[in-house]
């Protein structure tokens, strides 16, 4: 794969550690399902190590937090601590960041699909989400794994783009019916996960998985 399938634009350098945003779309196609808003080489191995991956943002408001987090998580792994203690270390200086600059935003943006059993997909305030309840929201969830999620709701991040949304909906919902029928948060994920691959490579089967759950934009 030619790095310009993916490589978007390089918005600066930390030292030797040059950052990019890239097309998360094409890295979770061809390269890791569970790359999410930002990465670096000791999380994901498809990163070079003196480089850290930014998703393209639909509102491009979260990139230095994202980047003050890589630091921190990239420094502590390059010295050997494990990706969990690192990630808590790194949430506390992004968490710290935020509150210096949160706003009051609506959560809720529009309601863009419903799926069998009275399920609204909503598009939600990610940014919001992230300042004020959960800082490692990301892409979407559910009521069945996030307490604040209401009932029978399934949120998009609205930093997805619209070509990609189906496939997020579908991990979702996915995810949703088999956590409701007793599976664990940790199988779910990784069977939905699994449906979300296959449809990023079948557009058939992305439709037809669609069509299981009723799942209709509205």
């Amino acid at each position: 794969m030619s790095k310009k399938e993916f490589y978007i634009e390089k918005i600066g350098q930390r030292g030797k550690i040059k950052i990019y945003t890239v097309d998360g779309f094409i890295v979770r196609r061809d390269l890791d399902e569970e790359f999410v808003n930002f990465g670096q080489h000791f999380r994901y191995k498809c990163i070079p190590e003196y480089e850290f991956w930014l998703d393209k943002e639909a509102t491009p408001d979260e990139r230095k937090f994202y980047i003050d987090h890589l630091l921190v998580e990239w420094k502590m792994m390059r010295n050997g601590t494990h990706y969990k203690e690192a990630c808590v270390r790194a949430d506390e200086k992004e968490r710290t960041e935020r509150k210096r600059t949160e706003t009051k935003n609506n959560i809720h943006i529009k309601q863009i699909g419903e799926a069998k059993g009275k399920i609204k997909i909503w598009i939600i305030n990610g940014k919001a989400v992230r300042d004020s309840r959960d800082i490692d929201f990301t892409e979407g969830g559910h009521d069945y794994v996030y307490s604040y999620v209401p009932k029978n709701e399934v949120w998009i991040d609205n930093d997805i783009t619209e070509e990609e949304r189906p496939f997020v909906i579908l991990h979702e919902l996915f995810e949703r019916s088999l956590m409701k029928k007793g599976t664990s948060y940790g199988d779910a994920h990784i069977k939905a996960s699994e449906i979300e691959w296959k449809a990023r490579h079948d557009s058939n089967k992305l439709e037809k998985s669609l069509k299981k759950f009723g799942f209709k934009f509205v």
